[in-house]
């Protein structure tokens, strides 16, 4: 059934799909499709901080993909759960809110990206951005994305873990979104007025008003139309009856680093042998698409608390229900944060030329889902390796578009990976057994104090680590053979086709992806309008180590990068 015509069809209302609603519906001249295979995000357990491992869990909220068994993780296989609501990832993520280093995209631009250097994005994250503390050179003061500090450390174990930082000799940064990302201190949260702030409430919403943008749910896209080398439209499924949308300008697909390389598979564009072997006709020959899948992995160091100060206190039935009573009557109270609030990104050893490990401290001992806790009192920090070498793909099995696509991440192929993670372990203990932990430290659960050989940390980690839910690249921009999208996100060889979302980083950032994917749909919405790109910032960047760790345990010897 062919439907209206439309100026832009956006595939997908996640965490760039939302953004580039709104601003391309800002041209009332515009006319907008968006298309979801989600639903509505107002369930109270999406805009409740506290309760974000349930909707990561609930496949009414998200796709629950799984990869292949990955071969260096004693063929285990991953959860890679991806948003399928209104506000995609951003309305079922831990709302933790990291730009990355500056040097992440100066990066980008010699990968090929150019344009996407630090001092060029470094507008668009302000652009995009109210900080709770007020604008200036690094933050933003007028945007729709609200940050702040969630309850501003008050448990006494978030301070005593960046004191503890300080103790080892590393820096204490105030800002990690600022100047100097390097350093112990205060982590921020999407959450404004005690919600979480995703990109449906910050962007679509407030655009939802306009006469010119048109929102289908429950929609799932099953092609790209093509005429010769031009996208056309696109046909989806709602309800059980097959539609088609019409795109007078372009096709733009926000589907996420899992979703947009599979809808390109499915309409006829990647590695010819991919789509021979799922019975797909090539259309247009672009071999990067699907390759280049990179992720965070994490563990859970977790530790005793001597002290009745964790949040273990607070996960009985009763405790939840008060919580949430109040949340509901005030938003406030430990219901309005994702209770990570306090960090640190350190360089794992000297002549690393910025941070590669990443802590997310949590005054609490549990499973990211909210699972297996125990008795006690407890804290753990999640440390991973945040610059991994090892690649993998996402590659269509089917013609169906219901079929979900193979993923391998191939986690921990590459040597440097595992000796990342070693590092983690090692560095690690050095910072918890500082001074200022001594009145909170506790035995350790895990790893354990007997893992402490390089084979048993790489069998500990094989089994004890997990997805950090970041995965991206899969239609890396650029110029080399594997680029999907040029640096303007046009997809090579396609006219009026574009990639916008996590998918079309060219490496991952040292940091969560929810930040920099809303940057990404600010730049692209103004290089899409065929508007000027705001003015470079000229803000400098701190770049000074005051020393770097070596691995050895016990010997934390200082020495200038």
């Amino acid at each position: 059934m062919k439907e209206a015509q439309y100026d832009y069809i956006i595939v997908g209302a996640g965490s760039a799909g939302c953004v580039l609603a709104n601003r391309l519906t800002e041209d009332s001249n515009n006319r907008v499709l968006l298309l979801e295979t989600g639903g509505s995000d107002k369930s109270i357990f999406i805009q409740m901080p506290t309760a974000l491992s349930i909707p990561m869990n609930t496949k009414k909220y998200a796709w629950q993909f799984h990869t292949e068994p990955e071969p260096y993780l004693d063929n285990r296989e991953m959860h890679c759960p991806r948003g399928k609501v209104l506000g995609g990832s951003s309305s079922i993520n831990g709302m933790v809110y990291v730009r990355g280093h500056a040097r992440d995209f100066d990066e980008w631009q010699a990968e090929g990206a150019d344009g996407w250097n630090y001092a060029n994005v470094l507008p668009y994250f302000k652009k995009a951005e109210t900080w709770a503390f007020g604008g200036d050179d690094y933050r933003g003061g007028e945007g729709p994305l609200g940050v702040n500090n969630g309850n501003n450390m008050l448990n006494p174990l978030y301070s005593a873990f960046v004191q503890a930082g300080v103790d080892a000799g590393y820096m204490e940064t105030k800002d990690y979104n600022g100047a100097r990302q390097e350093g112990f201190g205060p982590m921020h949260m999407t959450v404004k007025n005690g919600r979480r702030w995703s990109t449906a409430n910050a962007y679509l919403r407030p655009a939802m008003a306009r006469d010119n943008l048109t929102v289908v749910t429950h929609a799932q896209v099953h092609r790209v139309l093509l005429e010769g080398k031009t996208a056309t439209g696109v046909r989806y499924e709602q309800g059980g009856k097959v539609h088609e949308a019409q795109a007078g300008k372009e096709v733009i697909l926000s589907a996420g680093s899992i979703g947009s390389p599979h809808l390109l598979q499915l309409s006829g564009i990647g590695n010819p042998e991919v789509l021979k072997q799922a019975g797909i006709d090539v259309q247009h020959e672009l071999p990067g698409v699907g390759e280049n899948l990179q992720d965070h992995l994490e563990f859970y160091f977790q530790f005793r608390c001597k002290q009745p100060v964790s949040l273990n206190r607070k996960l009985d039935w009763w405790n939840k229900f008060k919580i949430g009573v109040r949340w509901i009557l005030r938003k406030d109270g430990l219901g309005a944060t994702n209770h990570f609030e306090s960090c640190g990104f350190i360089r794992s050893k000297a002549g690393v030329e910025w941070p590669d490990l990443q802590y997310h401290f949590l005054p609490a001992a549990m499973r990211y889902d909210g699972k297996e806790a125990f008795s006690g009192d407890g804290f753990q920090l999640h440390i991973g390796h945040n610059k991994p070498k090892s690649r993998g793909f996402v590659r269509v099995q089917s013609a169906d578009p219901k079929q979900s696509p193979r993923i391998r991440f191939n986690y921990l192929q590459h040597e440097d990976d595992r000796e990342g993670f070693r590092d983690c372990v090692r560095l690690t203990r050095e910072i918890i057994n500082q001074p200022a932990m001594d009145a909170y430290r506790g035995a350790e659960i895990q790893p354990g104090e007997q893992i402490t050989s390089d084979e048993d940390i790489d069998a500990f980690v094989r089994q004890a680590v997990e997805s950090a839910y970041h995965p991206s690249c899969t239609c890396k921009m650029g110029t080399d053979e594997l680029a999907v999208v040029d640096p303007d996100t046009r997809v090579r060889g396609i006219d009026n086709l574009r990639v916008v979302d996590s998918s079309i980083f060219p490496t991952i950032p040292n940091g969560n992806l929810n930040a920099p994917t809303i940057m990404v749909a600010e730049r692209a919405a103004d290089l899409i309008r065929g508007r000027e790109p705001l003015p470079a910032s000229a803000a400098p960047v701190d770049m000074d180590a005051q020393w770097q760790v070596h691995q050895r345990p016990g010997q934390a010897k200082r020495a200038h990068p």
